[in-house]
């Protein structure tokens, strides 16, 4: 008898390991032919398969088969209840049997059409939170010996393995076939693109977070796609009929922050001519999307440290307690965990926000999801420009993805839409893109200059630059900053760029 049959010991210990990296796979049919190719070696089985159970039609489909005729098995689905497949699927018990001739559930008709010779089956359910989603078959040893009852106790540990892999692959994979409703919440043009084992995991952590209320903190570079991350954990879990309602706390003095995010009563202070509603009641029922907490000054953190600890808070200039069930979402750019240890930021609010922390890669990181998200924006704007048969030249996919993309998928973005609208409407050529191989020189950076005057300059640079490009217009040089328009006209303001 071989080992995995002789020492079940061995082979329950090598689950651990081989679970880890079966749980690393993210894309559905690749992980489903390597838990069946992974179940049959452990068994040494003479053929396998794996069956997936259709709720609605009460049918389980083959998905994968080996063994010499495991390609004519595909073409057969099985009722739930119907053979050994169904009988173990409609009662989620696991089942041996050393001879299936003698057995009356046996459904000989699939061996007997494609001409196989069965002689002892082993079949248990996999399940996911309770519910049964298919089937793992074992048909024979390899060396003629009969299944044993140590071969089902390790496939009975693998499968229950295995189905949580499973149960997430899913998860990610209905998300992709609804992706034509997760563009209508997102907007066409923003959405999360790429297939990284990086990006997979992230998404895959996502979807782990989205049914339940725990506090999450996204990190990660700007134009890296925090708030999308954030929308996906919204669209992905119960609050997705509920708005999802975004607030810049950077885009906003302390004052203003604080009846954006609360409200105010009439007459709270100049200017509060009506009653307004804060983003917590508007969210309410749904997920509060807080992005740049990081920059969000002591007074407020504060504040809103009170009222995710108690529940409740007033309108400015009111007395009346307010209670809403929202979710809240953090993200901030930068490193908030130095910003605790120098007391910049609250050690108990940065607890409180950091139940759960996923960190967004950077496109550098991502290199191989590039020609993804090249092809991704160019279907959008060939469309938008009408140029419907526009593609991107080999020199130029090359040029972008040797380039860094310091400002990431936002910069890639902003690059290639002005490559299309530059070009020469045919084809994206290397002289088109406003990219170079060496970094860009920083402005504002020399000796002499406190931080804050090296600051100054930068942003001063970095304003004016992205006014030039947008030709002047504020809305479009704040959206692709990432910023409201109403911060960046104080920040045209106090650094006295002029008109363009």
């Amino acid at each position: 008898m071989n080992e995995a049959s002789s020492n079940p010991g061995s082979s329950i210990d090598r689950l651990k390991e081989i679970s880890t990296w079966v749980s690393s796979v993210f894309d559905l049919d690749e992980l489903l032919e390597l838990i069946i190719d992974t179940a049959t070696r452990m068994v040494q089985a003479k053929a396998s398969s794996l069956l997936l159970l259709d709720k609605k039609t009460k049918k389980l489909h083959f998905k994968v088969a080996t063994g010499e005729k495991g390609d004519e098995v595909m073409k057969f689905e099985v009722n739930l209840g119907q053979g050994i497949a169904g009988f173990v699927a409609e009662t989620g018990e696991p089942l041996l049997i050393p001879d299936v001739s003698k057995d009356p559930r046996w459904y000989k008709e699939i061996s007997e059409s494609v001409g196989f010779q069965t002689r002892s089956i082993a079949c248990v359910p996999m399940k996911v939170n309770g519910d049964i989603i298919g089937v793992v078959e074992i048909i024979d040893k390899e060396d003629g010996s009969p299944i044993q009852n140590e071969d089902m106790i390790t496939l009975t540990v693998f499968a229950e393995l295995a189905s949580k892999a499973i149960g997430n692959a899913q998860k990610i994979d209905q998300v992709r076939k609804e992706n034509i409703d997760l563009k209508e919440e997102l907007g066409d043009k923003h959405q999360l693109v790429g297939e990284s084992k990086i990006l997979q995991k992230v998404i895959s952590d996502a979807f782990k977070v989205a049914n339940s209320k725990t506090s999450t903190l996204i990190l990660g570079e700007s134009g890296t796609g925090k708030e999308l991350l954030g929308r996906l954990i919204h669209q992905a879990g119960p609050r997705k009929s509920k708005p999802m309602i975004v607030l810049n706390c950077a885009a906003l003095p302390e004052t203003l922050l604080e009846a954006e995010l609360f409200g105010h009563e009439k007459g709270a202070f100049t200017g509060a001519m009506a009653r307004k509603i804060g983003k917590f009641e508007i969210a309410d029922g749904g997920t509060l999307f807080l992005d740049e907490i990081g920059e969000m000054s002591p007074g407020m953190q504060a504040k809103l440290l009170q009222v995710l600890e108690e529940g409740v808070f007033y309108r400015v200039g009111g007395n009346t307690p307010i209670s809403v069930d929202v979710r809240v979402i953090s993200a901030t750019n930068i490193d908030i965990a130095q910003e605790v240890d120098q007391g910049k930021f609250r050690e108990d609010l940065y607890y409180r926000i950091n139940v759960v922390q996923i960190q967004m890669p950077s496109l550098r990181e991502r290199k191989e999801d590039i020609p993804l998200l090249v092809d991704y924006f160019l279907r959008i704007f060939k469309h938008e420009t009408g140029h419907p048969n526009l593609k991107v030249s080999e020199t130029a996919m090359k040029k972008m993805v040797e380039y860094d993309w310091p400002g990431n998928v936002r910069e890639l973005r902003n690059a290639l839409e002005r490559a299309v609208v530059m070009g020469n409407g045919q084809e994206i050529l290397p002289e088109d893109l406003p990219i170079s191989r060496q970094k860009a020189v920083q402005p504002g950076l020399e000796v002499g200059l406190t931080l804050k005057e090296a600051l100054d300059r930068f942003k001063k640079e970095f304003i004016t630059i992205n006014l030039k490009h947008a030709g002047g217009n504020r809305s479009k040089a704040a959206k692709v900053m990432d910023v409201q328009r109403t911060y960046l006209s104080r920040l045209i303001s106090k650094y006295g760029i002029q008109e363009i």
